[in-house]
Parts: C-alpha cells; structure tokens; sequence
C-alpha cells in the first residue's frame, strides 16, 4: 500500500512538472508571439526593387474588437482600401486590386513583425515579388505657436538654380516663366524643409496634369478639373488619394492661377485661388509618386512633369524662424 502511495505521488509529480514545462513553453512562445494589435497605426515602408529603394505606405486598423482593415499605398497609384488583413501565428497577409501596375492579378502583400520592424515581401499584379521593411510613422506633433520669417523665392525668374531634374530635363525659363511645354523630368528643389508656408503661381493646358509635392512625399494635385466636378483627392487642389478639397476652385486651363499651402506637421491647409479648400487637415502618409517614405525627415519641394506641359511664374517659402 505505501509503495503504491509512493508511487501514484511521483505518477502526480511528474505529470504536474511536465505539464507546467508545457504551460511555460507556451507562455514563453506565445509572449514572443506578437499580438494583431501591434500592427495597428502606420507604417513607412520601403520596397526593395532590384536593389532600388522604393517608398510604400500600409495603416492597419481595427473593425469592431476583431477584424483587421487598412489602407495601402503601393510604389505607384494612390491610397486604396483594404477591406481585410488576415493574421495568423504572428503573420498578416491581404491582398488588393491593380489600379495603375501592369498585370491582372491582385497585389499580394504579407509579413510580420520583427521587433520594431515590419518585415515581409509583396507580389506585384505582373507576378513579380520584391521584400520591404517598415517602421511605424512618425505622429509629427506640433505643440508650440510658430513665429514665421521672412518669404524666400525658390524660383529666382532667370534659370534653375536651386533646382534639379530627376531625368533627363525638359525644363527652361522662357521669359521669367519656368516652363515645362512636353512631359519629361520631374523638379526637385535643393533645399529640404520641415514646416513652411508655400506659395506657388502657375498655369496648365487643357488637360494637363502636374503636382507639388510638399517634403517631397505628399503630392497637392494640379489637374485641369471641371468646376462642376464631385471634389475628389485626385482633382484639383486634393491632397492625392487623402484628402478631397471641399470644391473645385479652378479658374480654368491657360489661367493664372495661386496655390497657398501650409504645413505643419501632418496638418495642411490649402487655399486654392483665394478659397480655403482644405483647412488644418491631418495628412496620413505619403502620397503615389513620393521620393521617399522617411516622414521623420525634411524633405523638398517637388514639382511633377511627368503629366503635361505645365508653367509656373513664382514659388516662394517661409519657414518658422
């Protein structure tokens, strides 16, 4: 009878300690196991596209208390909508529509989190795959008043100094006007700013499309836009693929026409030949087209050529003293 004791108490012994071996070895694995929840917010991504760095763009939220949805900007096109992100095992994938990329399959984009890091690889609509790596986005806030200095020209009316073309370049001044009169090269400023006030005159042909980027990476759309048109991000004056202006303030193709554009932080306000269109609205991320995805950084002004002949007579900046 006693050994019988000893012996159904070791039998208890040794399942108690194997079973809290197991108990720790899960907690352990589970405790190294990421929650869902640590992929809400944004994320600066950068592709990697034969070896050239490329900017992207995901922001994960949450649905209720379960369903994890987003909104994904890839190396070309604009912010589109995730209607789901599946996660599993520390893993997340989804997949969403081509909008501007070549090839009919959907873009398929899966990863997980490595430390601080997201890590994983994404597979283009023409079944070509390439891996990216993320950090969550700067908040960029803002807390004192700014004092502002004086306005600087960026364009000095006589040839392109301070300037440079991201090709091979199309553009000329032709009697004090910067010109752009066939699609060819993009224009990037040398200088890199944070917050400024940005004043810029220009003009387009009909049908014409531009843009400036502000720090490079979030472009405000020119586009010769009908009046009448249903204000969209893509449209006249709209932050591209975030921010719709509240009307289409266009005067019209081969018009002069203004653009007064504040920035600070994340928060923009523009005035669109003399209307107030988008006021202190919070931008999420880069735009299709941005130079880069480090939002912590300054950045430059960028102008699009790529789209149309399009003119500009003055850009002027203020920064904060």
């Amino acid at each position: 009878m006693k050994k019988t004791l000893i012996l159904a108490l070791c039998c208890f012994l040794s399942v108690g300690v194997s079973f809290n071996l197991m108990a720790a070895k899960y907690s352990q694995q589970t405790a190294s196991q990421p929650d869902k929840k640590d992929l809400l917010g944004r994320w600066d991504l950068t592709v990697d596209v034969n070896g050239k760095p490329s900017p992207s763009w995901l922001e994960v939220k949450l649905s209720g208390n379960r369903t994890l949805i987003g909104s994904f900007v890839a190396i070309v096109g604009s912010a589109r909508p995730v209607s789901e992100i599946q996660y599993d095992n520390g893993q997340f994938h989804f997949e969403i529509p081509p909008q501007w990329e070549s090839g009919n399959q959907n873009l398929q984009v899966k990863g997980a989190l490595q430390g601080l890091e997201l890590r994983g690889t994404v597979v283009m609509s023409d079944g070509k795959e390439y891996s990216f790596k993320g950090v969550k986005a700067p908040a960029l806030k803002r807390s004192a008043d700014i004092e502002w200095g004086e306005a600087v020209d960026l364009f000095n009316g006589k040839d392109l100094a301070g300037w440079k073309a991201t090709g091979e370049n199309q553009w000329e001044v032709i009697n004090g006007v910067l010109t752009s009169a066939q699609s060819g090269a993009n224009l990037v400023s040398d200088q890199k700013f944070n917050d400024f006030k940005l004043h810029v005159e220009f003009r387009y042909k009909k049908g014409s499309n531009s843009g400036v980027y502000l720090r490079g990476r979030h472009e405000v759309q020119i586009e010769d836009s009908p009046k009448d048109a249903h204000p969209d991000s893509h449209l006249f004056s709209g932050v591209y693929g975030f921010l719709p202006p509240s009307e289409i303030a266009a005067l019209g193709p081969d018009t002069w026409q203004t653009y007064d554009i504040t920035l600070i932080g994340r928060m923009v306000t523009i005035v669109a030949n003399g209307k107030t269109v988008i006021s202190n609205q919070e931008i999420p991320g880069i735009t299709g087209g941005a130079l880069d995805s480090n939002e912590g950084e300054p950045g430059p002004i960028y102008i699009q050529g790529d789209h149309g002949p399009i003119e500009f007579r003055k850009i002027t900046i203020t920064e904060p003293k």
